[in-house]
């Protein structure tokens, strides 16, 4: 049965349907699945297959936003129950994420952050237009594996280097990878700003981020 109810659960994620996700999450509970396990073995697979979809373009940016969104409200249901049960989803690391400064888009980000906190980073997301020290502090706070910054404006773009340059100053550059994104940043501005991390869509983010903590 339990193999049924998984099946279900991985095409919940890839149909994009956060109401059949949220109650096949809560079939699991009842039927007293470990809700690790139907995690890891119901809803994780959709991701990876959206993602693995997405990257052999099969799947488009919209199939992208709403498997993420079936996750979310998956994870919503599942997560008080592991709390409960006294089982934590590996952490594979913390994550600091933002647009920043004086940008305001937000989808591409929260989109990464989606992906991210699926695959099982712990992501703490700081919104849009934030200032260069926010990252920093937040990381500090945290104590972050990886800073994520967000630019879709060649103005604010610059501020990216910025970030990195802050995180220098404050000493926690040594321990922290950076990770850059947004429309117009590029594999060449990435190296030249002396990011770690470079990628041009969310998929691409979370095969990054799992490079940089080395899982």
């Amino acid at each position: 049965m339990s193999q049924e109810l998984f099946d279900s659960m991985k095409q919940s994620i890839v149909d994009g349907d956060p109401d059949l996700a949220a109650e096949l999450a809560r079939k699991a509970i009842a039927q007293g699945v470990n809700p690790l396990e139907a995690l890891n073995q119901g809803f994780v697979p959709g991701v990876n297959y959206v993602g693995e979809q997405f990257s052999a373009g099969e799947m488009f940016l919209p199939d992208l936003v709403i498997a993420g969104e079936a996750m979310k409200a998956a994870v919503a249901v599942l997560e008080p129950e592991l709390a409960k049960s006294g089982g934590h989803r590996e952490v594979l690391g913390k994550v600091v994420m933002g647009t920043i400064e004086g940008d305001i888009h937000e989808i591409g980000k929260t989109l990464v952050v989606t992906m991210l906190s699926a695959t099982g980073f712990q992501v703490y997301d700081l919104g849009v237009d934030v200032p260069v020290m926010k990252f920093v502090e937040k990381a500090r706070e945290v104590d972050a594996d990886i800073v994520g910054i967000s630019a879709l404006l060649t103005t604010t773009m610059v501020k990216q280097k910025d970030v990195i340059e802050a995180l220098e100053d404050s000493g926690l550059r040594p321990r922290v990878k950076v990770m850059v994104g947004g429309a117009p940043v590029t594999q060449s501005w990435a190296k030249e700003i002396g990011a770690d991390g470079y990628s041009e869509d969310a998929v691409g983010a979370v095969a990054i981020a799992k490079q940089l903590v080395g899982s």
